[in-house]
Formats: C-alpha cells, sequence, structure tokens
C-alpha cells in the first residue's frame, strides 16, 4: 500500500534540471578559477555584486543554455557543484522526497523562502525551487 502511494505522487511529481549551477570555490583558488575561465576559455564572465554571509564573490558565465556561478565561499576546502532543481509544487515535492527519505538541509546556505537544499547520496547540493515559467 505504502509503494502504491508513492507512485501515486511520483506521477503527481516532476522536477526539471534548473538553469544555474554553482561552483563553489576555495578563496585560494577563486581567482585562478575566474581567470581561467575568462582568460584561458574565453567565456565572458561578469562580476556581480553579493551581499551574502557566506560567499564573499561571484561571477556569472554563460555555459551553453546554462547560467556557471563561480562562488568564493569560505570554509569550503574544495571545488564542489551545486544544481537546481525545478518543480511546479515546492511544498508537494518537499513531501514527496521526505517520503523517499531526502530530508532538507537548508542550513548549509541562505536562500529565499520557498525553496529548499537536499543533497544526494553523493553529497552533490541540489536547489528544488518552483518552476520559472518564463523559461
Amino acid at each position: 500500500m505504502i509503494e502504491e502511494n508513492k507512485q501515486h505522487v511520483r506521477m503527481e511529481i516532476n522536477f526539471r534540471g534548473g538553469p544555474n549551477i554553482a561552483m563553489k570555490i576555495p578563496p585560494g583558488d577563486y581567482e585562478k578559477t575566474v581567470a581561467f575561465y575568462r582568460d584561458i576559455l574565453l567565456f565572458d564572465v561578469e562580476e556581480v555584486p553579493i551581499d551574502h554571509p557566506t560567499v564573499l564573490a561571484t561571477h556569472k558565465l554563460r555555459f551553453g543554455e546554462t547560467i556557471l556561478w563561480l562562488d568564493c565561499v569560505e570554509g569550503v576546502t574544495q571545488g564542489q557543484l551545486w544544481l537546481e532543481l525545478q518543480t511546479t509544487d515546492v511544498d508537494r515535492a518537499t513531501a514527496y522526497l521526505q517520503t523517499n527519505d531526502v530530508q532538507t538541509c537548508d542550513d548549509i546556505e541562505k536562500i529565499s523562502p520557498g525553496m529548499h537544499w537536499i543533497k544526494d547520496p553523493a553529497g552533490t547540493v541540489l536547489l528544488v525551487k518552483k518552476l520559472d515559467n518564463d523559461k
């Protein structure tokens, strides 16, 4: 019966990859990483002002159809990729994830209300947010 309920909920919840990927970079590697994308791979890299308690600086670049955010983060010891997931109903999606033993971990970085951080079994961080209908 529980498995049947999970299947029913699964058909009502849809996830899709969002347009943003964040690369969390230790401060000691940040300038070299920005220079790599800007000066070696020749991407247009734009510094974006940020007021955030853990992200010290951020740059963005268009990486195909994706926006790649290069975030300088205090306390990070090696680079990490964080992905964006979009869904039509964040509350229902969160309930669905919890029925599948996936808990939110919103304390890892400040985010706007109505969004949640989760991790996959390998430790990759994913942002669950409302589907952007403008895309």
